[in-house]
């Protein structure tokens, strides 16, 4: 049965799909076939990975809102080889509405929904709007765990904390299982002194869940989804994709050690 991980943060700009995309592509490349489910109405992972009939396509929503099943041809092939995703389409921005109607288990519509794939994958990545509503607590809700990636500046902290209410309250009510699988640290930049600021902040209440590969501002990682590429595809030699690569490792190196444990 596949990983199941939530890209999340209530702050926008942060690079959280980037990291959802990116890491996602680089797991793939080292042979885990993994699928990404694009849960945000802006659609910014389906593009980035090379989606660009969205809305001429069935997508996650048709899903969500019942109107098909998940084995229905959603699923699409990437640009990376064992890299698959589920497109998002501008409609999902009013399933948030459509689901609030629904009395019965709104909230596990998509964890019923991945069930009846999740056999076919190692590791499923969910790139969620950044909102706290409906579509974030359906991703929540089906994921055995979080990343966060978090921009090293104050208001992207003050997001992080109240995602992490969330997750206590989703973990409450909704799923026991969920933990936070790490943080990825932004357009990190060493020289600012609030990026040390942040960081040690970050380190005193979690510090074996901070990532120690850091992602730096990278001008090819921004131009990259423009091309319907990730950053590995885009451009390999780069700053920004020697990162992801040296994030991948140390993400793969951790989840093998849990489960050995296992």
């Amino acid at each position: 049965m596949a990983k199941i991980i939530t890209f999340s943060n209530q702050k926008g700009g942060v690079g959280k799909t980037t990291s959802c995309v990116n890491l996602a592509a680089y797991v793939a490349s080292y042979g885990y076939k993994t699928l990404v489910i694009d849960m945000d109405p802006q659609g910014n992972a389906s593009s980035g990975l090379g989606i660009t009939d969205k809305n001429s396509r069935l997508t996650i929503y048709d899903v969500l809102v019942g109107k098909h099943d998940i084995t229905d041809g959603i699923i699409c092939n990437t640009p990376v080889k064992k890299l698959d995703i589920i497109p998002t389409s501008t409609n999902l921005a009013g399933a948030e509405l459509e689901l609030a109607t629904i009395n019965i288990n709104r909230e596990r519509i998509l964890k019923d929904a991945i069930d009846k794939i999740s056999e076919n994958y190692e590791f499923i990545m969910i790139d969620c709007p950044p909102s706290l509503g409906l579509l974030t607590i359906n991703s929540l809700t089906a994921s055995n765990s979080i990343i966060i990636p978090t921009q090293c500046e104050f208001y992207a902290l003050e997001g992080m904390s109240q995602l992490l209410f969330t997750i206590k309250q989703i973990k409450k009510y909704l799923n026991p299982k969920i933990e936070i699988e790490g943080i990825i640290l932004t357009m990190y930049d060493k020289r600012a002194k609030l990026t040390q600021n942040v960081e040690d902040e970050i380190k005193k209440y979690f510090p074996d869940k901070l990532y120690k590969n850091t992602i730096p501002r990278n001008i090819r990682l921004a131009e990259a989804p423009s091309y319907g590429l990730p950053i590995v595809a885009y451009d390999s030699k780069c700053n920004g994709a020697k990162a992801y690569e040296e994030l991948a490792k140390e993400f793969l190196k951790l989840n093998n050690k849990k489960r050995l444990k296992r």
